[in-house]
Parts: C-alpha cells; sequence; structure tokens
C-alpha cells in the first residue's frame, strides 16, 4: 500500500512516500506514524524536515549523503543525533550522486537508492530484488538505447560495494544545531505560515493563518536555499569578459552582476571577488558577478553559454561548476555583500544589449522549474525589463506551478516595493484572463485621468498638463513619471478633503498613471490546442496586451503529450507512432490581422534577436505575439545541452527566426523580417540529438525515415515562404485596420 504526498518542484522536489508491505491485503487510511525503514535521499532534508519523526524504534535509515562514511556522525546537527540515538536507528550511508556520476547517469541517483532499498529492508531477498531491478531496467529504458539500460546496470552493482553501514556512537557529538528554516528577519507570514508549509507542516496551519483573499507575498523563493545541487557555478574573474551570456541563459536567476564605484568595496569580505568594468564613460568602475549559491541548479547552462576559455587550460571557463561544500561559507558572506551594493541606475543601463539587461534585477527568481529549463530565461528577461510595472495572467501549465504554487513566490520585489502581478485563471480561459486584466487596467487608467483632470485646479495646471501628455517608452521617461506621481502624491496630501471624492477616487488609482504592461504567458499547449480560440479572439480585439507562447512542442506540465506545436514525426504521448501532421504555423495565423506584432525567437540561438522581440512587443500599441522556443526534458537530451539544440534547431529550419512589426509597415517598410540566415545543416542531423525523434528510429526505421522527409519537405517550403514574403515590398503587405497610435493616445508610435 502507498500514499504519496509530494511538493510541485520540477527540480529537487520532495516526495514523501508511505509505503507498507505484506502478504495479505492492506487497508489503513492512514499514513505510517512508526516506520522500520525510512530512507532520506537528498542530504540537505535531514535538517530542512522533520524526516525522523516518524521514524519508529529500531528504525533503518538510509541516507544519501556526499561525506565519507567515517564522517558522516560528525557532520550531523545536535537535534539530528539526538533522534537517531533516542530511536535506536540503524543508519547505512552511500553516495548516491557519485555512483551516478560514475556510471554515466548524471543526476539521476533513483537507480542507485532503490538498489540501496532493497538490499538492506528485507521485504524481499536481496538476490531477487536485484534481478528484478535489473530486469525492470532493461523494460523501462530498453527503448532508449543498449548504452543506457548498460549504465542502469552499472550503477545497480556499484551501488552494493558503495552503501556502509555507520557505526553509532553512545552519546552525541555535534555542536551544531539545524539551521533555522528561515532568517529571524524574514517577515512574519513567512516565519509562521510559509515556514511551516516549507517544513511539510502546512496541515497544521488552522484556516485563520491563511489570507482571506487569497492573496500571498511575492519573493519567498528566497528563503528556501534548497542546496540541491552538489555542483555550481563558480566564477573566473579573471578570465570574463562581461559579456552577461551565463546570467543571461540562467534558468533560475542564480547569476547577477553590478557595476559600481570601488569605494563601495570597503569592508568587502576577503573572498569577494571583483574586476574592472569593462565598458566606456565609467573607467574607475568594479564589477562582479555573484552566484547564489544555495539556489543554483547545477544545470550547466552558464558553462556551455561561456564563449570564453583558459589558453592553457581549454577545458576551463570564465563560469565553471565546483563543489558546492567548499565554497558555502565564503559565498554567503559575498552574498551579504553583493546585497548590500547599490543597484545599478536603470535609466543609466542599455536595454538594447544582452550584456545591459543583466545589470536589471530580475523579478523571477529561484523558482522550483527544472535544472535547465528552456522556459524560464524568458519570463526572467521580461521581469528584467518591465517588471516593476508588469501584470501577469498565467495559463495553468509549467509556468503557472513554478511560477506560484505553494507555499513560495519566485516573482519578487525590487527596492522600492514594486514587482509584477501574477495570477493565474484556469487552463483554458487565460487569454480572456489576460485580456480581463488590459480592460480593467484601461478603465483604471480613464479614471484616474479624468479625477486628475478634475482637481486640476487645486493641484497644480502645469503638474497635471505634465502627467497627463507625458510620454512613457524609456526608462528615463518611466522614471520621469514617477517622480511626477510622487509630487503629485505629495500636493494631494495637502488637499483639505475629508471621505470619499475625488481626491481618494485619484489615490486609490494612482498607480494607473504609470504605463502598465500587461503580458499574457503560457505554452503551447494552451496557445495552440485549449486556450486557440481565446487567442484568437484576443489577438483580434486590437487591444494592448502582450502574449508569451513558451513552446515546449508538447504538453510539458502533464507528462509530454502531443500538442499542435509537435513536430511532424515526434514520439511523444498520443503519438507513440510519430505525429503524422505539421505543425501549426500560429505565428502566419497572427500576421494574418495585420494589425499583431509577431515574432519568433530562441534565446539560445540568438539572444540579441530575443532581447529586440521583446522591447519592440512591448512598445508596440496593440496586440503582440511571441512564439518563444523552449527546450524540455521531454525532448529526451541532457538539459545541459539545450542551447545547442535551440541552435540546431534554427540551424536547420527547424525554427526560423522572424520578427513582422506593423510599424515597419505604416512607415513605408518590410514588415516580415527573417532573422535567422538559410538553413546550413539538415533536420536530420538536428533530430539526432533528441530521443523524441530517435526512439521512433530504434522502433520504426521505415516510418521514421518517411516521416523525416515529410519533415524536410515541411521545413524547406515554410522556408521559402518565409524568405518570399521577407522580399515583398510594403504594398504587398495589408495596412494595419487599425487607428495609428499617435491617433489612438496622442502619443505618437512606440
Amino acid at each position: 500500500q502507498g500514499y504519496f504526498v509530494y511538493d510541485s518542484k520540477k527540480s529537487g522536489s520532495q516526495t514523501v512516500s508511505h509505503l507498507r508491505f505484506g502478504p495479505r491485503s492492506i487497508r489503513a487510511p492512514y499514513l505510517v506514524s512508526a516506520a522500520s525503514f525510512v530512507g532520506c535521499h537528498q542530504f540537505g532534508l535531514i535538517e530542512r524536515t522533520e524526516v525522523l519523526d516518524r521514524a519508529g524504534r529500531g528504525a533503518t535509515l538510509l541516507l544519501n549523503c556526499p561525506v565519507e562514511p567515517d564522517r558522516v556522525w560528525d557532520s550531523l546537527s545536535r537535534s539530528v543525533q539526538e533522534k537517531i540515538l533516542a530511536k535506536q536507528i540503524e543508519l547505512y550511508v552511500i553516495d548516491a550522486g557519485r555512483i551516478a556520476r560514475e556510471a554515466g547517469l548524471g543526476r539521476r541517483t533513483n537507480t542507485v537508492l532503490q538498489t540501496c532499498f532493497f538490499a538492506i529492508s528485507g521485504v524481499i531477498e536481496r538476490e531477487r530484488a536485484i534481478a528484478a531491478i535489473k530486469a525492470s531496467i532493461e523494460k523501462t529504458y530498453g527503448k532508449r538505447g543498449a548504452e543506457i539500460v548498460k549504465r542502469n546496470i552499472e550503477a545497480v552493482d556499484r551501488s552494493l560495494a558503495a552503501l556502509h553501514r555507520v557505526e553509532i556512537p553512545e552519546r552525541v557529538s555535534s555542536e551544531r544545531d539545524a539551521p533555522e528554516l528561515v532568517p529571524p528577519g524574514a517577515p512574519e507570514f513567512v516565519r509562521a505560515v510559509t515556514a511551516a508549509m516549507m517544513a511539510g507542516r502546512g496541515d497544521e496551519l488552522p484556516v485563520s493563518a491563511l489570507p482571506v483573499d487569497g492573496t500571498y507575498p511575492s519573493g519567498t523563493t528566497k528563503y528556501e536555499k534548497r542546496n540541491i545541487s552538489d555542483f555550481v557555478a563558480a566564477w573566473d574573474a579573471q578570465l570574463c569578459i562581461q559579456c552577461g551570456n551565463c546570467s543571461f541563459v540562467c534558468p533560475h536567476s542564480v547569476i547577477r552582476s553590478r557595476y559600481y564605484d570601488p569605494g563601495h568595496l570597503s569592508g568587502a569580505p576577503d573572498g569577494f571577488r571583483s574586476a574592472p568594468l569593462n565598458g566606456a564613460g565609467l573607467p574607475d568602475a568594479r564589477y562582479t558577478l555573484q552566484v547564489y549559491v544555495e539556489d543554483c541548479t547545477g544545470c550547466g547552462l552558464c558553462v556551455e553559454a561561456c564563449p570564453v576559455s583558459a589558453a592553457d587550460e581549454p577545458g576551463r571557463k570564465a563560469i565553471n561548476l565546483e563543489s558546492r561544500e567548499p565554497l558555502l561559507a565564503a559565498e554567503r558572506d559575498n552574498i551579504a555583500f553583493f546585497e548590500q551594493l547599490p543597484e545599478n541606475d536603470r535609466t543609466r543601463v542599455d536595454f538594447g544589449t544582452v550584456r545591459g539587461t543583466q545589470f536589471l534585477e530580475p523579478l523571477f527568481e529561484f523558482s522550483g522549474a527544472c535544472a535547465g529549463c528552456g522556459e524560464t530565461p524568458y519570463l526572467k528577461l521580461l521581469s528584467q525589463l518591465f517588471g516593476d510595472r508588469l501584470t501577469v495572467a498565467n495559463a495553468t501549465g509549467c509556468s503557472s506551478i513554478y511560477g506560484g504554487n505553494q507555499p513560495t513566490t519566485p516573482w519578487t520585489v525590487d527596492g522600492h516595493g514594486r514587482g509584477p502581478a501574477w495570477s493565474n485563471s484556469l487552463f483554458e480561459d487565460n487569454a480572456e484572463f489576460g485580456l480581463g486584466l488590459r480592460l480593467a487596467a484601461d478603465r483604471h487608467t480613464e479614471l484616474a485621468q479624468r479625477r486628475l483632470s478634475e482637481l486640476r485646479e487645486q493641484v497644480g495646471a502645469e503638474l497635471v498638463d505634465e502627467i497627463l501628455t507625458a510620454r512613457q517608452v524609456r526608462e528615463s521617461e518611466l522614471e520621469a513619471q514617477r517622480e511626477r506621481i510622487a509630487e503629485l502624491e505629495r500636493r494631494l496630501d495637502r488637499t483639505d478633503e475629508q471621505g470619499n471624492g475625488p481626491v481618494a477616487d485619484l489615490r486609490s488609482v494612482l498607480d494607473h498613471l504609470i504605463r502598465r504592461s500587461v503580458w499574457i504567458v503560457g505554452g503551447d499547449g494552451w496557445a495552440y490546442d485549449i486556450g486557440a480560440g481565446g487567442l484568437d479572439h484576443v489577438l483580434a480585439s486590437g487591444k494592448n496586451v502582450n502574449v508569451l507562447v513558451m513552446d515546449t512542442e508538447v504538453y510539458s506540465n502533464t507528462g509530454g503529450q502531443m500538442s499542435k506545436a509537435t513536430p511532424l514525426g515526434a514520439v511523444a504521448k498520443f503519438s507513440a507512432a510519430g505525429k503524422s501532421v505539421p505543425t501549426k504555423d500560429l505565428a502566419l495565423q497572427a500576421i494574418a490581422y495585420a494589425g499583431v506584432y509577431v515574432a519568433r525567437v530562441a534565446f539560445g540561438a540568438d539572444p540579441q534577436q530575443t532581447l529586440r522581440a521583446f522591447r519592440e512587443a512591448e512598445a508596440y500599441d496593440g496586440p503582440s505575439l511571441i512564439i518563444a522556443y523552449s527546450h524540455c526534458v521531454a525532448h529526451g537530451y541532457d538539459m545541459r545541452e539545450g542551447l545547442g539544440q535551440q541552435y540546431g534547431a534554427v540551424a536547420s529550419g527547424h525554427w526560423p527566426l522572424i520578427r513582422y512589426d506593423p510599424v515597419v509597415r505604416a512607415d513605408g517598410g518590410n514588415p516580415f523580417l527573417l532573422d535567422s540566415p538559410r538553413p546550413r545543416m539538415s533536420l536530420a542531423d538536428y533530430r539526432k540529438g533528441e530521443l523524441r525523434f530517435r526512439a521512433l528510429a530504434a522502433a520504426q526505421p521505415t516510418e521514421a525515415e518517411r516521416l523525416l522527409g515529410l519533415a524536410q519537405q515541411v521545413a524547406d517550403q515554410r522556408w521559402r515562404l518565409y524568405e518570399e514574403m521577407a522580399t515583398r515590398g510594403a504594398n504587398e503587405f495589408p495596412s494595419n485596420p487599425r487607428r495609428p497610435a499617435e491617433e489612438a493616445n496622442g502619443q505618437g508610435p512606440a
């Protein structure tokens, strides 16, 4: 019998399995409270959660621990040692991460720990269990190739030799207390409610402890410090050229950069690294790239993105993966000092370059997304560019799970307390939900402008005119508008209105005098399939909404089912024999409306084009659609190779990079811009790197070859169409039937 309690993290997730074994039917309608066997598969959980509370007297504890067996006891905190002694627990340890790496399994420790469980639990005889495990490996992984089967069987054999029983001393030797789950300076709600949920005690909270309206505080993932990877990114200041690539591709926002006056280095920890800023105009400034090691998932995308290598050691780059434990204490001090440095002035940062954007604070951080996720870099960029005035409607899917599920929130706020407002309705109505947020924001803006005009004489005609006519496109213009709003608030404080009235009305909507950036976010399952009708309705509305589709070409969150974005010939759930119809071209559908800004991007292939598309889409006064290629574990390769696969998708013509800008058409130019060069590799060469295509070739080679030929034809035909569109004259495209931006809002084109 099994009961399973699990969180929604996609990397370093926590699952508590309550298992009972016996020769007769088990009908216990309750969780295990006195287990005879407890397995802790992540070393950090032994102190962060109450793992041993459900262990019975004389229980066996299997601990996955990167420490040598003779040092394990001393590495445990006092409270853990006390529980082991009090309950007379028998302790076994194994470094499952090392065994998995040596066997070629990377970070996958499930085979190792499953073997250890059957070896020491006594549920069935050891020899019988090992034979069954190996048979299961051949059945489960056979379709992935003989090499994968061989590696897993090797891991089984290595596990038995690496499993050690730890001799338990008679008394507690540790003087170290387990660290508090959240720091004492955390907000009261975080300490009282969030921490209880993080510890697995959320069901003990009374209803009265929870927010009445369902609104939860932002920026709480920073308190988790999950330490889920044994290897983390480490910066080499001497090699670094300060390009910003590593920070740009980091899925979890653990790599941050700042430049600052050298005077701020006073009092820096001994190990704090900095280098002269590589940039004109600030000859004395220093530069630091800081890695948040406790939040790093060790995916390695930063290493793959780094363009430089040491001359005497080609394998060493300006950022590398190193063992976490030796870095931990020093980096905690470095992070604390780094966070005291002044944030870079947004009005002086170059928003037009990848490097420049990485001096902007991300307002999406430390999510529970997969290590190496291909979606989250887009959300991070969104938060860096527009986060302090951003409203997000998020479709249900991966992005809503790692973006807003209990107990913590990765969307956060800046030093002024401003940040994204995020909400999730359903899967099927997200486009309509986001349009509603846009319409509501517009009504609030109209109310604010009307009330401000009514108070013209009381607060000053000149200030009112400046606020109502302010252009709000560049960051300097937005900052100037914020200063005007601050002055308006001061003048409102001097009015003598009592109770409700125009002043109170205006105060309630003051924020809406700053231009809002409304984004509708979701995956391809939503945009291509279940929410397609709503998305079409929104794009046809002409309203100033931005849509970001993070296209993994499959329903990722629910386990890899086929969507209309799944490529021809790919194996997925519901297309086990390979998808037999081509992908829907969502970009061309949107372009047909003439008044929609459309882009296809892939940050791993061309980050600069991605950045440009995001900025153009947000500046366009009308509906915008960005279709963003997102590599995914469902594609069947190590996520560290995600950037290379994105490059291959573009280079093969599988994913052409385009932008369609109605503003260019209005200016007399060709609005269709083909940003990627002609295909320079075959679709077959690109596809051989992904299991979703190789699986069909192994099972049905003839059918796989047929579908590959059809897919190549489709890719070639689409490329010829795009290339022809890129050479047309402006008059060969329909003009935007809606009013130009300068007529609509009196501000001129954005």
